[in-house]
């Protein structure tokens, strides 16, 4: 029987069972939240207790933050307490974005007038090579193939390698960083030598968004969603963007062939006519 008001065992099979510590930090926030609104130990916690706070988190927060809560709810009932609760509740329904992609003309204004280098060079690699901003922030210098002209993306979300692509551009400031620093380096680090932050970058990027005068909401995922949907009106295979973007299904990269114009663009509205 797992202990009493605490999540150390939630934590320990997390653990075993290989989840990111993000995964394990946000399943054991959302048991404690449970807790705290239902004012019960998690023996005492019923179907109708989580049902009201699946319902409570609804009025406040996104759909996919609510199914994030339920899923660590089920977890820690279903697989540690063994409880069937949730025969009774059902996953919450996400609502369907579409993702905001930039236009290449966007995303070269928003390269132009980044003028510090290590800023230029943060933009123009998310762009790029697709990566996500956490999978840019832990690249070491010994990621870097420059030979070959490819990035080994190591442990990248879901816990899989993966290889992209490096573009030309970007080779020489690459082997420049690679003459300065050693290879178990991070490549991009702040002023105390530690590796550059995600909230960092996100500044970063939103700066230099703003600079070009794009009033898009701009992030560093956006920057990602560009790379696959500028990839595909290129005319790349969708499976070889899956693999880039690390997807482990292509219904996930699918979502791109809505915002391509590469189909939009044949078609012509009838107010043109």
């Amino acid at each position: 029987m797992p202990e009493n008001n605490t999540f150390t065992s939630l934590a320990r099979e997390l653990r075993i069972r290989n989840y990111s510590q993000s995964t394990i930090d946000s399943y054991v926030h959302y048991n404690e939240e449970l807790l705290r609104f239902c004012q019960k130990d998690p023996r005492e916690v019923t179907t109708e207790d989580i049902k009201n706070y699946l319902d409570y988190l609804g009025q406040k927060v996104s759909s996919s933050t609510v199914s994030v809560a339920y899923n660590a709810l089920h977890f820690y009932y279903g697989e540690i307490w063994k409880r069937n609760f949730f025969l009774n509740i059902h996953q919450p329904k996400k609502n369907k974005y579409l993702p905001v992609v930039l236009s290449k003309e966007e995303v070269n204004k928003m390269i132009e007038v980044t003028t510090n280098p290590k800023h230029n060079c943060i933009i123009s690699l998310l762009y790029g090579t697709g990566v996500r901003v956490s999978e840019l922030t832990h690249i070491k210098m010994l990621d870097l193939d420059l030979d070959r002209k490819m990035l080994r993306v190591f442990q990248g979300k879901g816990k899989k390698d993966r290889i992209v692509m490096l573009p030309e551009k970007l080779l020489l400031i690459l082997k420049k960083q690679t003459e300065l620093k050693r290879k178990d380096d991070f490549l991009f680090t702040n002023g105390r030598g530690g590796r550059l932050t995600e909230a960092t970058i996100q500044k970063i990027v939103a700066h230099a968004a703003e600079r070009a005068g794009i009033r898009k909401n701009v992030s560093p995922h956006t920057l990602r969603h560009s790379f696959a949907t500028h990839l595909l009106e290129n005319g790349t295979d969708i499976r070889y963007i899956q693999e880039l973007l690390g997807h482990a299904k292509l219904q996930t990269t699918q979502i791109y062939t809505h915002v391509a114009n590469s189909n939009l663009k044949n078609i012509k509205s009838p107010l043109d006519n």
